[in-house]
């Protein structure tokens, strides 16, 4: 039996949106990575871009349990020496609303070209409104 590989230029793509809304900041990653990834189709193949497209709406409103509001800290260096800079999630999601779910979903992506590529199909905002109606996104519950 011979297997069957599906080229990326030849896989049919959807469009999906997730209300981010009072959902916890974890489902919404993992049900998002999930979407990018093509975990869910039958032709999927690890080392190709084989998902589907992806809108995230009302980042700036995701949840998070607990004491995480000031206490889940984000680091980023400059490249210079003592240039570590660190904000909490309270000031992240402040200062850019779209953030702590961006972080979050590539983080649940490969760390390569591909992962770029993936998080290239995953549109992320922080209000309910997107640019991307006329491809008609199928909604998808967390």
């Amino acid at each position: 039996m011979k297997t069957i590989f599906v080229n990326e230029s030849e896989q049919p793509r959807k469009w999906y949106i997730i209300d981010a809304a009072g959902k916890p900041l974890g489902r919404v990653a993992a049900k998002a990575a999930a979407i990018l990834r093509g975990k869910d189709k039958v032709s999927f193949t690890p080392s190709q871009n084989m998902g589907d497209y992806l809108v995230i709406i009302n980042a700036g409103k995701v949840a998070v349990s607990g004491n995480k509001t000031e206490d889940k800290m984000y680091y980023r260096h400059t490249g210079f020496v003592g240039g570590l800079k660190a904000n909490n999630f309270a000031t992240l999601i402040e200062r850019h609303p779209e953030d702590p779910v961006r972080l979050a979903v590539s983080g649940m992506l490969p760390h390569n070209r591909l992962g770029r590529a993936l998080m290239g199909n995953c549109k992320i905002y922080a209000g309910s409104e997107h640019p991307h109606a006329a491809q008609n996104p199928q909604p998808m519950d967390v």
